[in-house]
């Protein structure tokens, strides 16, 4: 479902299209994951679901993406935040927030173009293919 030629919103320069189905696949490990990219709206640009992926994964990896976006930061720094208690715990109280390790902020000339989020290994794993996605786009 790559969106051929998809730019990140506000004409940035990271061409999230390019992130195509095949050059994702040499990242994973064979890892049965889902690989969701959004645009700096949090808006879908990919979506890839590769085989035995269970379909849980689907919805943790948009909602990784978007969060990423839309906090400017990797989940992960999140997910400590809130695993730190105190006020980290405010994070709860953001609805549709996905407070997992595995999204990043794809960011280009010092602006973020777009998020992408991986799901369907250990959160660790998930994060490294998030970040080689988001470095490819660099």
């Amino acid at each position: 479902m790559a969106a051929r030629g998809a730019r990140a919103a506000g004409g940035h320069a990271g061409d999230l299209g390019s992130l195509t189905p095949d050059r994702l696949t040499r990242w994973r490990n064979n890892w049965n994951v889902v690989i969701s990219i959004v645009d700096s709206g949090g808006h879908a640009v990919m979506l890839q679901r590769l085989d035995g992926s269970h379909l849980a994964a689907i919805g943790i990896a948009e909602g990784k993406a978007r969060t990423a976006v839309e906090f400017r930061r990797p989940t992960k720094a999140l997910e400590d935040a809130m695993a730190g208690g105190g006020v980290g715990l405010k994070y709860f109280t953001v609805r549709g927030a996905t407070l997992i390790e595995g999204g990043i902020p794809i960011v280009v000339d010092g602006k973020v173009v777009g998020g992408i989020g991986v799901s369907g290994v250990d959160a660790k794993d998930d994060a490294q293919i998030a970040q080689a996605g988001a470095d490819a786009v660099k």
